[in-house]
């Protein structure tokens, strides 16, 4: 297994770290795993690529990771009272959804690459993650109200990305 795969399964490892620090109170800490989890995503992508490391399971696991890594998070925060279900629904729906038309489009001979609006989603997603944990953990209500305009904002974001996908991809609907 190449460097890359090795950063792509350590995120995913550190993700029930950080859900059990999350849970157990000790928001800096998960906050720090969670960013050295953000980081091998940066790493493992930019290894892969310069050293010409691309290999399928890096293909498939890369964005899986990146999905459990931020629904670690936001099921932790759900469960603690600091967001709203709809919210992770939403961002979870469009997940599948995405992840659905690729495997129609794989079906028809198409590939559908990861386009500029899923990478930016993932940072946005990212970004409201840590803004989160700044934010509850303080425990201050307007902090925590900063913290779900966050999540908000990334779920809006993410919302935006499904109806991008579907209409750049449009053709992987008519049979």
């Amino acid at each position: 297994m190449n460097l890359p795969n090795k950063l792509t399964l350590i995120r995913i490892i550190l993700v029930p770290v950080c859900m059990a620090l999350m849970l157990t109170g000790h928001f800096y800490i998960a906050l720090g795993v969670f960013i050295i989890a953000s980081i091998t995503d940066f790493f493992d992508g930019y290894i892969a690529r310069k050293d010409n490391l691309v290999t399928s399971f890096g293909k498939i696991m890369d964005p899986l990771a990146d999905k459990i890594l931020v629904f670690g998070a936001l099921l932790c925060f759900l469960q603690l009272g600091f967001i709203n279900a709809w919210c992770v629904v939403i961002i979870l729906a469009r997940e599948f959804f995405v992840t659905g038309m690729r495997v129609v489009a794989v079906d028809k001979g198409k590939v559908i690459a990861a386009s500029w609006w899923g990478k930016v989603k993932t940072n946005v997603q990212i970004f409201a993650v840590i803004l989160g944990f700044l934010t509850f953990a303080s425990g201050n209500g307007v902090a925590v109200l900063i913290g779900q305009i966050g999540i908000y904002f990334a779920t809006a974001f993410t919302m935006a990305s499904w109806v991008a996908y579907i209409f750049e991809n449009i053709e992987v609907f008519k049979d």
